[in-house]
């Protein structure tokens, strides 16, 4: 403006020096919010900078932070991968993709989303550290899968074993593999545990498919036909 002063370019300059005054301005409101864990505020506060700053891809892992924080994992998966995307080498959003992943149980997405990360940095600690539990427990749970498919319900069952003890923290995985042990069990015509084991997953998921069928087959086993 100085080198070539105009009335419309000094009021375009003064509009955006206003915005740029105001997104700084929500900016410190929003990191304020976010270490009060106020979390609520701080993505409606990012929400705001984000709507025009749409390539700040550390606004965007902040805002996946808060997400992960307020229970909204997927959310922080979408923040997470514009991220990778803004960023060269963004290995700490694929890491937190892939973690975010595993503990939704989605064992194969975590998997594919770790290995991304390595690429980028084979000596990454924590994604090598990641992806060996994963590969472990998506092999685990392949085979037992394989197991089933084939009929080898006694192999499946051991299988099914190994996983919970591979991964006895995060409880899908638990949870899941009940699921498919009490299957086996109620194919393999071992009622009195299918029905069980069963019972015990529909006290964590009532509205469970798979277990409310399978039990039901065991209970058809028993001659057990109102239950």
């Amino acid at each position: 403006l100085k080198s070539n002063p105009s009335n419309n370019e000094e009021k375009e300059a003064q509009t955006q020096l206003t915005k740029s005054d105001e997104l700084q301005r929500l900016h410190s409101q929003a990191l304020s919010a976010y270490q009060q864990e106020d979390y609520e505020a701080a993505i409606s506060l990012l929400d705001e900078i984000l709507a025009v700053c749409v390539w700040d891809a550390e606004l965007r892992e902040l805002r996946a932070e808060c997400y992960i924080k307020e229970g909204e994992p997927s959310k922080a998966i979408s923040d997470l991968k514009a991220a990778a995307k803004l960023k060269n080498d963004n290995t700490e959003a694929f890491y937190k993709i892939s973690r975010i992943y595993y503990q939704l149980g989605d064992h194969e997405l975590s998997l594919s989303e770790v290995r991304e990360c390595l690429k980028l940095d084979q000596d990454h600690k924590q994604c090598f550290s990641l992806y060996k539990q994963v590969k472990k427990l998506n092999k685990q749970i392949e085979s037992a899968e394989e197991f089933i498919r084939e009929g080898r319900y006694e192999d499946a069952i051991s299988k099914y074993d190994s996983v919970m003890k591979t991964e006895p923290e995060v409880t899908v995985y638990s949870t899941r593999a009940k699921e498919r042990i009490c299957h086996c069990l109620s194919k393999n015509q071992q009622a009195t545990e299918a029905i069980k084991l069963c019972s015990e997953v529909l006290q964590l998921e009532p509205t469970n498919v798979n277990a409310l069928k399978d039990r039901a087959e065991a209970y058809l086993l028993e001659d057990m036909y109102e239950e």
